[in-house]
């Protein structure tokens, strides 16, 4: 069993309050973990300001080679994590382990954090749209016509209240490094390995110890960083982004809902885009906030939901070392049973059905509950309006509702929308979608939603939220 330590700015610290992380299935104690308290973060970030000088002593340039160089130590090397060290292999079982997520969806992930430090360069080149990355440490420059300009930072760290479902989400910190901007890190209970691993890989290409913080705890920890740093992401549900709507402080990344979108010119032929919808739905368990939670039509709703739920019902469980395995596991006690409960409660509601109960073998449910975990086969609803209260929902597994939609109404009520694939050649319907302010990331074409383009901004610009951009003129 490993003894993992907290990092304030590089220094392991070990406390004498622990917590376990387990085995989802096995209960098996695989680490302990030293947690932090609000006190201690309050005190450590009298010292943000160091991370960001120690960061501006080293060239943008070499600090991407650092960042790049730490990808491979990453994906190849065995490294220390606290009192031991970790393999790549085990990286990838200790994190399917505790998170429930089967090994290859792990190994996945790991491939596309290697994608994005290999190509930090063209990253930031694309974010800042060319500027010259020195500007961000200097403060001031000059941009291609001869105008200057300034951006200024707003804060010397960024903090990050992690969760534990999808390590997918660590790709939007990576530019932070570079961006000469330190890391504080509030991991989440069951995925602490990402924060340690990605950090040690950073150390050993050399990027200073004491620009990096990790503080493992409970919500009073996400609390304390949140409080305690002037710019900070964090993750969860939809309660969790209300509460920080409008926060200049925070950016919040809370449920995708999803979007494929078929014109009423395309539509005739859905079977065309079968593929698409199947891989938007199922891909990465459906635990990301761009999995695909809605398919919207004006007609043949009913038989696209057949189709989808034809081809998702047979998935069920399978043990996670195996590279078939499609659904990851609810490691939290309550959390499946709950979800389908609520399902199962709403389709009382006329004008909404399980098509995939349809399809499952006889005695099959929707809830499989184990010893220690459980497991949720993919759903496949079809609703046949909008303001079915299923319509426009989404969970942390494989679950799709199909909605009868005139087109005409279809861009008023598909409500706030993270990625939106539309499948249309329609000049018109085009035009609406790229007007559509509801609509983050907007893909026209059978694009599934769950590819996303890196060098694209995700849910907001992170050079924006970490830099201001302000006049600037010399006498």
């Amino acid at each position: 069993m490993i003894q993992i330590p907290a990092l304030r700015w590089g220094k392991p610290y070990t406390s004498l309050e622990t917590d376990p992380v387990v085995h989802f299935d096995t209960g098996e104690e695989l680490a302990r973990v030293s947690l932090a308290n609000a006190g201690l973060i309050q005190r450590d970030m009298k010292k943000a300001q160091r991370a960001r000088d120690v960061l501006r002593e080293i060239p943008t340039a070499e600090l991407i080679e650092m960042v790049k160089k730490a990808a491979d130590l990453y994906m190849t090397a065995e490294l220390p994590l606290g009192d031991g060290t970790q393999t790549p292999d085990d990286f990838v079982k200790y994190q399917s382990a505790t998170t429930g997520l089967p090994e290859h969806m792990c190994r996945a992930n790991m491939e596309k954090n290697h994608f994005v430090l290999t190509r930090m360069d063209e990253v930031l080149d694309a974010l800042t749209r060319g500027l010259d990355l020195s500007i961000f440490g200097r403060g001031y420059g000059t941009e291609a016509r001869g105008v200057p300009l300034s951006y200024q930072a707003q804060a010397p760290v960024l903090g990050l209240v992690l969760p534990s479902n999808s390590p997918g989400v660590h790709t939007l910190w990576m530019p932070v490094i570079p961006l000469q901007i330190g890391l504080v890190f509030k991991p989440g209970p069951q995925e602490p390995w990402t924060p340690y691993r990605m950090s040690e890989a950073f150390f050993q290409a050399g990027i200073p110890r004491e620009t990096i913080s990790i503080y493992p705890g409970a919500g009073e920890i996400g609390a304390a960083v949140l409080a305690h740093c002037s710019r900070s992401m964090i993750f969860g549900g939809t309660p969790t982004v209300e509460r920080y709507e409008g926060n200049p402080k925070v950016q919040v990344h809370g449920p995708g809902f999803s979007k494929i979108l078929l014109g009423d010119d395309i539509v005739d032929d859905w079977e065309k885009y079968l593929d698409v919808m199947v891989d938007s739905v199922l891909v990465n368990s459906g635990r990301s906030c761009i999995s695909c939670s809605g398919i919207w039509a004006s007609r043949h709703t009913e038989e696209i939901a057949e189709a989808v739920a034809a081809r998702l019902a047979p998935v069920a469980p399978l043990p996670p070392d195996d590279d078939q395995s499609a659904l990851a596991a609810f490691t939290v006690p309550g959390v499946a049973e709950a979800i389908s409960n609520e399902i199962d409660h709403h389709l009382n509601e006329s004008g909404s059905v399980d098509v995939t109960a349809r399809h499952r073998g006889d005695g099959e449910p929707r809830w499989v509950p184990r010893e220690r975990c459980d497991y949720l086969r993919p759903t496949v609803l079809h609703c046949d309006s909008p303001e079915r209260w299923l319509a426009n929902k989404e969970y942390m597994f494989p679950f799709v509702s199909v909605v009868s939609c005139p087109q005409e109404k279809m861009i008023g009520s598909i409500g706030s929308t993270l990625v939106a694939s539309a499948i249309t050649e329609d000049p018109g319907f085009k035009r609406q979608l790229i007007d559509a302010v509801h609509i983050d990331r907007l893909n026209i074409g059978p694009v599934p939603t769950i590819r996303l383009n890196w060098l694209q901004p995700h849910e907001g610009s992170i050079i924006d939220f970490l830099y201001r951009a302000r006049a600037y003129q010399e006498g």
